[in-house]
């Protein structure tokens, strides 16, 4: 039997202060959060934040969170929406983003590809649409993949394919359905390929998820009022693709937001590849200036130990904005067995770096170990509640200014309680 993981999401538990907002339509159809322009939202947190709290050992840190559970909550910058809300809703499409925007984010986040005829989306990376849309469903796009759908064997090979955001144009793009991001490596049929759900999230709400150009993110999350913070994504593709370039490709990112008339200060572009944060700094400095360089150097030992020796030259260069995994930013005092700034959060606050971090509500079960993010601190956690416990030491002693979530009510209600 698949994963049977029923989530009572977005029930009105707890109301706030009403935010207005300027929605428009999208493709002639209103948001799903159900406000027309000039009307006002109440932010909703749903059960989560509170199972999260119950679940917490006894403390002060309890405590406090318990005495904000009236709220009210409120919409906040510190909660950036990564990928909208995919721990129950198909990633970069207006549902999962009118899900973020309803559970109090302040800011929200299109991970920016390009297409064929060099126009940009919002997907994740530039070949996942094979395991976040229905393209092998489509007999009309399947063939354009570049590698199309191979069965499982017997003899333990896994199921593959490659779908693109550059196999296909943005007018194919824009006729896909969002699905939640998975796929089964045993399949043998595209159906059972396409069936692979992590167990901790839901397919309760992937129907048919409507996914986004850039420019219709763009339209969308300013008509809301809120804040923008797209990721160009590294090209899975060789760069030129077809004469464009990954200048070009920078720029055409940051140019739509100059189109659209958006104040630089409302925008954090951000990329895993220096030489785009370093093409911002040199050649869009409005924008560079609030650039965030997504760290993954340090995912090693090795690189860990680099990442934390360059934040100095980093800085010297213009960068203001560090973002590492947060499992980076916090290790385990063996003296004492609490949970501490790392090296590289003491490092980057000495070098006078700004940190951001990624991602919660990304893992599975805190009573099973919590997995990527949170290698550092596996040994002294032991319940979901301790989410709360890595979080406050990010907060008040890392410093972090703004963190991603899959599911922004989790952050919405720590910020709204501690005033962030």
């Amino acid at each position: 039997m698949r994963y049977l993981l029923a989530s009572a999401v977005l029930l009105s538990l707890a109301s706030a202060v009403a935010i207005p907002t300027n929605q428009g339509t999208q493709n002639g159809n209103e948001s799903s959060s159900g406000n027309g322009t000039n009307k006002k939202i109440t932010v909703e947190l749903g059960p989560r934040p509170y199972y999260l709290v119950d679940n917490m050992d006894r403390g002060p840190l309890k405590s406090k969170l318990q005495s904000c559970s009236e709220g009210p909550f409120m919409t906040s910058d510190f909660v950036f929406a990564h990928r909208g809300a995919p721990l129950q809703f198909p990633e970069h499409t207006i549902e999962s983003y009118s899900a973020a925007r309803r559970m109090g984010a302040g800011v929200i986040e299109c991970d920016v590809a390009f297409t064929k005829d060099k126009q940009l989306v919002c997907r994740h990376a530039q070949c996942d649409l094979h395991t976040t849309t229905d393209i092998l469903n489509r007999t009309d796009l399947a063939s354009k993949c570049t590698t199309p759908f191979t069965p499982a064997t017997n003899n333990g090979t896994a199921a593959k394919a490659k779908c693109c955001t550059s196999d296909i144009t943005q007018a194919e793009f824009k006729t896909l359905c969002g699905k939640m991001d998975g796929f089964n490596p045993n399949a043998t049929t595209v159906e059972e390929y396409l069936d692979g759900t992590p167990y901790f999230r839901t397919d309760l709400y992937s129907t048919c998820g409507t996914v986004q150009t850039h420019n219709e993110y763009i339209a969308l999350v300013n008509g809301w009022g809120l804040k923008f913070t797209p990721e160009l994504k590294k090209p899975e593709v060789p760069m030129p693709f077809e004469g464009y370039t990954q200048q070009q490709y920078a720029q055409d990112m940051i140019d739509a937001y100059k189109a659209a008339n958006i104040d630089p200060r409302r925008v954090w572009a951000q990329s895993f590849v220096p030489d785009d944060i370093f093409y911002w700094i040199k050649n869009e400095l409005a924008f560079g200036r609030q650039a965030v360089y997504l760290d993954e150097r340090v995912d090693t030992v090795a690189g860990y130990a680099n990442a934390t020796a360059s934040l100095p030259a980093l800085a010297a260069r213009g960068v203001k904005i560090m973002a590492p995994a947060f499992f980076a930013l916090t290790k385990v005092d063996n003296a004492t067995g609490a949970i501490v700034p790392s090296e590289y959060a003491v490092a980057a606050k000495a070098a006078g770096l700004e940190l951001v971090t990624w991602s919660f509500e990304r893992s599975g079960w805190l009573n099973k170990g919590g997995d990527y993010y949170y290698q550092y601190v596996k040994p002294v956690i032991n319940n979901d509640g301790d989410m709360y416990t890595v979080l406050d030491v990010l907060v008040h002693q890392v410093g972090i200014t703004h963190m991603f979530t899959d599911w922004a009510a989790t952050l919405t209600y720590f910020a709204s309680c501690f005033g962030l």
